[in-house]
């Protein structure tokens, strides 16, 4: 079986894709965001985010490969989309290690407005979302990491209220493991989906072949 399931003309696929791009670029946009503004406010669960931001902009683009392709080259893609959080999840649990061994002044405020703006855009990502997720494996990939952001962003705000009322980097650090928590929860519901999808998808070519 080819990897190309349709034309790469279809209208469904122009539409699937034209969604790919749109939130390909919101979270492009949020992982600067999050990203420089972690940096600068010394706020693990900022960076936390923004590197999700920029993991989930990466799965994105890797998604877009998939818009018409075969069962499999989409079960590649989501394979690859929870390998990379997981990754991440690793590489974000170690920034918490160092920031709370090294010390760190998290700015309550900054947290708390990027937050609300990253949470309002996943509004808009999840509704662009919500007529396709049923369209693979590789979008039902890009509900999840959208519904994992919305949750982390609205666990930061809280995070950055209790830096304010208790002037301390530990609820700061306590938000940065819990993003790592749902980032590798994700990751494996991702791997789980392909691996059905992968089965799925060589039971229908056995299918096809006798």
């Amino acid at each position: 079986m080819s990897d190309v399931e349709k034309s790469q003309d279809d209208p469904d696929n122009e539409n699937e894709r034209r969604t790919l791009i749109w939130v390909l670029l919101i979270n492009f946009s949020q992982a600067l965001l999050a990203g420089i503004v972690g940096f600068l406010a010394q706020s693990t669960g900022l960076l936390g985010a923004g590197l999700d931001n920029l993991g989930d902009s990466f799965v994105y683009f890797a998604s877009l490969y998939a818009v018409g392709r075969s069962a499999t080259a989409k079960s590649r893609v989501a394979k690859l989309s929870g390998v990379l959080l997981v990754a991440m999840a690793v590489g974000l649990v170690v920034d918490v290690v160092r920031r709370f061994l090294s010390g760190s002044e998290p700015v309550g405020w900054a947290m708390i407005v990027v937050a609300i703006i990253n949470a309002a855009t996943n509004l808009v990502c999840l509704r662009l979302l919500r007529s396709h997720r049923d369209e693979g494996v590789h979008l039902n990939a890009s509900w999840i990491f959208t519904t994992n952001d919305m949750i982390a962003n609205l666990g930061i705000v809280l995070s950055g209220i209790a830096v304010i009322f208790f002037r301390s980097q530990v609820p700061d650090l306590v938000i940065g493991v819990l993003v790592a928590g749902i980032v590798v929860k994700g990751g494996f519901e991702i791997l789980s989906s392909a691996k059905e999808a992968k089965q799925s998808g060589s039971a229908e070519l056995a299918a096809t072949e006798k």
